[in-house]
This record gives C-alpha cells, sequence and structure tokens, in this order.
C-alpha cells in the first residue's frame, strides 16, 4: 500500500521536520480579472478553449495571453483584454435588426465556471428554439442548423462544441409536425426535449462519478494529467465516500493546469503529490491506475486530450497500469484521427522565462491524441464501456 511507500514515509518524514515544499498554492499565477462581458476573439490564433480556462481557472493570466497574440504577429483589442467583439453575431445597438444572438446566449452561459462549453452549447440551441417566430418545421429546423454552424464556427478547434451540437441536432429534431395537430403542439415538443437533453447533460458528470466508484479502492494511487471538472468530481466523490487514496498530479506545463487540480485536491483534503511532467515514467511504479479526462471520444475508442496523455498512456501501458478515461457522452465526436496531425490544431501560448531566439521554432500545439488499445475503460454516463 502507498502509504507504506518509501516515498510517501519520506514526505511524510519531511513534513513532520517542517521541511515540506511550499504547497500548491504559492506556486499559482495570480488570478486573472473577471470574464468580460463581451465574448473572447475565436478568430485568434490562440484557441478559445484556451482564453476560457484564462477566464474560469486562473492557470494563464490575460497579460499571458496577449503576449503569446503578440509573438506570432496578431495584437490583441485595445488594451490586451481576452478577446474582442468579432466572434459575437452583431446584436446591434438601439433597436437593431436582430433581437437574438446565439453567439451572445451562449457567451452569457459559457460565464458559468461549472459549465461546460458543449452544455453552454446545448443551452444557446434550446433557447433558439423557444424565441424563434418560425411557422413550419423546416423553418424551424433551418435556424436550428444556422445556429448550429455558428456555434461549430465560433471555436473550430474545441471537439466537445462540435459534438454537443451535432448530438442536440440529432436527438431534438426526431420530433415531426405529422405526429401532431399543429405546429404549436410539435414547437413545444421540440422545447421539452431540448430542455431534456440540457438537464441530462447537466448530470452527467455526477453519474460518471457514481458509476466509477467500483474501480477506486483503499489504498490505492491515482495519476492525473490537467485539470479535468469530471475527473474532479470522480475524486471528489470518492473522498465524499470516506475512500483513502493518493493523487499524483503532473504539472501540467505550460499553462500549470496540475498546479490548479492539485489546489483543489488539497481543498478536499487528499494527500497529493506534484510532479513535473517529464518524472511519469520514474513514479509509475508506485501507481495503481492512470486517470485522464478528455476534450473528446472519437469514433476509434480513442480519445483527444491535453498535450501529453498520449506518452503517459503509453508509458501506463507499458507498465501493465490501467489507464481509464471519464467523458461526458456529449463529448462522443465524429472523428476518425489516423494519427497526431489528422485534427483540427488548437493553439496555447508557451513562455519558457527567457528569450526566444526568431529562428527557433516552438511547438504550440496543445493536444494529442491517444490511440485506444492504450486504454482500459472510458468512465461515461452512458454506463463502464470498453474503448472499442
Amino acid at each position: 500500500m502507498w502509504w507504506r511507500s518509501a516515498s510517501f514515509i519520506l514526505d511524510r518524514q519531511q513534513h513532520q521536520n517542517g521541511t515540506v515544499a511550499p504547497s500548491p498554492e504559492s506556486f499559482l499565477l495570480s488570478s486573472p480579472p473577471p470574464m468580460a462581458d463581451s465574448p473572447l476573439n475565436p478568430k485568434s490564433n490562440i484557441s478559445a478553449y484556451y482564453q476560457t480556462r484564462a477566464a474560469h481557472h486562473a492557470v494563464v493570466t490575460s497579460d499571458w495571453l496577449a503576449q503569446a497574440q503578440a509573438a506570432v504577429g496578431r495584437h490583441s483589442d485595445d488594451d490586451g483584454s481576452l478577446g474582442g467583439d468579432k466572434g459575437a453575431a452583431p446584436i446591434g445597438e438601439e433597436g437593431s435588426w436582430k433581437a437574438f444572438s446565439v453567439i451572445d446566449e451562449f457567451n452569457s452561459w459559457r460565464k458559468q465556471p461549472a459549465l461546460a462549453e458543449a452544455v453552454a452549447a446545448i443551452r444557446a440551441l434550446a433557447a433558439v428554439i423557444r424565441t424563434s417566430e418560425a411557422t413550419t418545421m423546416m423553418e424551424l429546423e433551418i435556424e436550428l442548423k444556422k445556429a448550429s454552424d455558428s456555434l461549430k464556427s465560433w471555436d473550430t478547434t474545441s471537439i466537445s462544441l462540435t459534438a454537443g451540437c451535432d448530438l442536440f441536432m440529432l436527438y431534438v429534431t426526431r420530433t415531426s409536425a405529422l405526429e401532431y395537430e399543429d405546429f404549436n403542439s410539435a414547437k413545444s415538443r421540440l422545447i421539452e426535449r431540448a430542455e431534456k437533453f440540457g438537464e441530462i447533460s447537466c448530470k452527467a458528470r455526477r453519474i460518471i462519478a457514481m458509476l466509477s466508484q467500483d474501480f477506486i479502492f483503499d489504498g490505492c494511487t491515482i495519476l492525473v494529467h490537467g485539470f479535468s471538472r469530471v475527473v474532479l468530481e470522480v475524486l471528489k466523490t470518492a473522498a465524499e465516500n470516506k475512500k483513502h487514496f493518493r493523487v499524483l498530479c503532473t504539472e501540467g506545463r505550460p499553462d500549470r493546469t496540475g498546479l490548479r487540480f492539485s489546489n483543489e485536491l488539497a481543498k478536499l483534503d487528499v494527500p497529493v503529490k506534484l510532479l513535473i511532467d517529464s518524472a511519469v515514467a520514474y513514479t509509475m511504479d508506485e501507481v495503481d491506475m492512470v486517470l485522464f479526462g478528455a476534450d473528446g471520444v472519437v469514433e476509434s475508442g480513442g480519445i483527444i486530450n491535453m498535450m501529453g496523455t498520449f506518452q503517459i498512456a503509453l508509458v501506463a501501458h507499458s507498465m501493465n497500469k490501467p489507464v481509464y478515461v471519464a467523458a461526458e457522452s456529449y463529448k462522443f465526436a465524429r472523428h476518425y484521427p489516423l494519427d497526431q496531425k489528422d485534427m483540427s490544431p488548437a493553439r496555447r501560448p508557451i513562455d519558457f522565462g527567457v528569450p526566444i531566439p526568431s529562428k527557433v521554432e516552438v511547438e504550440t500545439s496543445a493536444r494529442d491524441y491517444t490511440p485506444p488499445q492504450y486504454l482500459t475503460l472510458l468512465f461515461t454516463d452512458l454506463g463502464v464501456l470498453t474503448p472499442s
């Protein structure tokens, strides 16, 4: 068991001697200002996903994003805020031509840190149905399709956003006007199904947390990578169930998501140890399981997730450690990548702390693809599934 291991005993001795390393909170970057009322700029070279992370999770600062934008030859609007108005559909001023904007509705939902981007899109599409002035099912479906396309083009690198919109369209528009006597009845049915789909999506994390508890046993050591809200919910539920476990948390360079994640675990009084990303193989012999979140689950059964996931899965597979993935069903995407470059690139800011010559190329890709053969099980709100 981990509490008898040499590393745990050494850590405990250091804590008793007063030489324990500073808490993760002391390493966190300063929190950025509250999220601006204006939407992010999805046309930036920095993916909107990482701009959202800056506003919600305080893992990068607005200054850092502005510097990264300037480094690629593009400048932030005005005073270097997180984004401008370019990504928003024009709602007009003083009684303009468009009273409702699905992008504005999406951004208003997206400001809630606990709400996933895909769920915010689902809520926005439900609002489209409620505010629609269409008089036939065909007009309503066309309006929904245009709204869905607008949301997907807002950030083309977000797999969960695209998957959430596609699943919403498939789920909600199954109702036919022929099933009802009039259009208003059919529209009411669509609104009902849209609200139900939104509720199912909101409950997904809690369902996953409950289903995964049988796999977390007393005395286990869990390795996590990145900041995943569903993984946090799984570990939080395990802690509430009085299970004794330890978490090894990678730092998550360059945006240091692991520091944020370890901070959240420390609030739950869960024993947590921070690792530099390159120390994964060194500590894998202490690990009982690896637990990832996912940006998207693709048709092959593999996952697309934060950069470094693939190499951690490779190390775990070579040492016969189970690799579990917690992912909501709205992240199931119609993609079939064949290699690491076979997907839309998502960029993130990189800061090495020292000046980098202009002749030196910097890899700014934010995520990688992990094939299904390196994954053991998928924890989803549809059940515990094998990657196949």
